[in-house]
């Protein structure tokens, strides 16, 4: 089984033609501007958004103890709850949510296949995506092989903070790698990720080995990376990476504060100013003059 939290048809963003995206739960990283907070977590994740809450109280009731009424809103002790599926679909105004499932091969390759016309009509495909993908294997592997036997075409986000032997058995299944450089120095990495900046920039460099294609993918976050001299030392590293097919860098924006909210966690970038594409052509002029295909995305 797998864990899935969202299904988003009809993406032209993520890869080429019309695709379909698939957000896989649990990330060995934890960004913290992240835009799919609720991704973090391997596990079942309680949404609650209280300006839908009626207060009918199936969840009290159904919380055994660790949701309580609080004026016109709701108290949810949410480490307290050992099975948060319990909950799912237990509210009638849709108030409380619970972000994540697990689905088998079968039931997603039948929501994919809904898709089949779009993809042969633009080029398109799949996008496995999340959080990371990649550490679901070994059942991403099968996973990939099916939708790889119905001449699928697959990219996948990753961070590429894995063991190397974990993505090394994906380079010949994944059509196309969009693979996150999120920052060169690795004190800031650590300090804002929690990660490991060196695995990441050595499995660039294996990666690059192996021939493969891939997309660099650049968050551009004000207070991380959002600089000349950082971004110019990414898009340096980029640059001698062979096979990296283009850079392309994902301008900040504060529209997952909402979900920090409902996950009642506390959103460290709500008072940031959403960074411009204008303030970004400086970065693919200089990641062009370098030899790399630029753009900043959406």
């Amino acid at each position: 089984m797998l864990r899935v939290f969202n299904i988003q048809r009809f993406s032209i963003h993520d890869g080429s033609g019309v695709r379909t995206n698939i957000f896989f739960k649990g990330c060995p990283l934890c960004c913290l501007w992240c835009n799919n907070p609720e991704s973090i977590d391997p596990f079942p994740s309680i949404m609650f958004d209280e300006r839908l809450c009626r207060m009918f109280g199936d969840c009290i009731k159904a919380g055994n103890g660790q949701i309580s009424a609080s004026e016109n809103s709701l108290v949810i002790n949410r480490d307290h709850i050992p099975d948060a599926t319990v909950l799912r679909d237990i509210c009638p105004s849709g108030a409380l949510t619970v972000a994540g499932k697990e689905m088998s091969i079968g039931e997603i390759i039948r929501e994919v296949e809904k898709d089949l016309p779009f993809y042969l009509m633009s080029g398109g495909g799949v996008t496995l995506s999340g959080g990371e993908p990649l550490s679901q294997e070994p059942e991403l592997k099968d996973l990939i092989i099916e939708l790889k036997a119905r001449e699928i075409h697959v990219s996948v986000e990753t961070t590429l903070h894995l063991p190397w032997e974990t993505i090394e058995q994906y380079v010949e299944l994944i059509d196309v790698f969009l693979a996150d450089l999120k920052h060169t120095d690795a004190e800031k990495f650590t300090r804002f990720t929690g990660g490991n900046a060196d695995l990441v920039m050595n499995n660039f460099r294996k990666l690059d080995q192996k021939g493969k294609p891939f997309v660099i993918r650049v968050p551009v976050i004000p207070r991380f990376n959002y600089s000349k001299s950082e971004l110019c030392s990414i898009i340096d590293f980029a640059s001698v990476l062979r096979n990296a097919a283009e850079i392309n860098f994902i301008p900040f924006h504060s529209l997952a504060s909402e979900k920090y909210a409902m996950l009642g966690k506390e959103y460290l970038f709500r008072d940031d100013r959403k960074v411009q594409k204008a303030d970004l052509i400086q970065f693919v002029e200089y990641a062009t003059w370098k030899g790399l295909n630029a753009k900043i995305l959406n």
